[in-house]
C-alpha cells in the first residue's frame, strides 16, 4: 500500500508507550498496534485527532504516502 504509517517512529521520537497512547485515545492497545503496522483499512478523523493531541504533531507526521508503491493485494503477473 503507497501510504505508510509512521505512528511508531512518532512514539519512539518522542518516547511514549504505546498503552498510554491508547489509553488517552480510548482504543485498545491491539487495535493502536494494528493501526501502528498499517494492517488498517481505515481509521476515524476522531482517532487521528486525539492522536495527534497527545503526540503534539500533524496528521502528516502520521501518514505518509510513498509513489510507486503497489497497493496490498495487487501482485504483478509474470509473462
Amino acid at each position: 500500500m503507497p501510504i505508510r504509517v509512521r505512528l511508531g517512529v512518532m512514539l519512539a521520537e518522542r518516547n511514549v508507550k504505546s498503552k498510554d497512547l491508547a489509553e488517552y485515545v480510548g482504543i485498545t492497545e491491539a487495535n493502536l498496534s494494528l493501526l501502528r503496522q498499517g494492517k488498517v483499512k481505515g481509521v476515524r478523523f476522531e482517532t487521528i485527532e486525539r492522536i495527534c493531541q497527545f503526540l503534539n504533531c500533524q496528521p502528516g507526521d502520521l501518514l505518509r504516502y510513498e509513489e510507486g508503491s503497489p497497493p496490498d493485494g495487487d501482485v504483478e503477473e509474470k509473462q
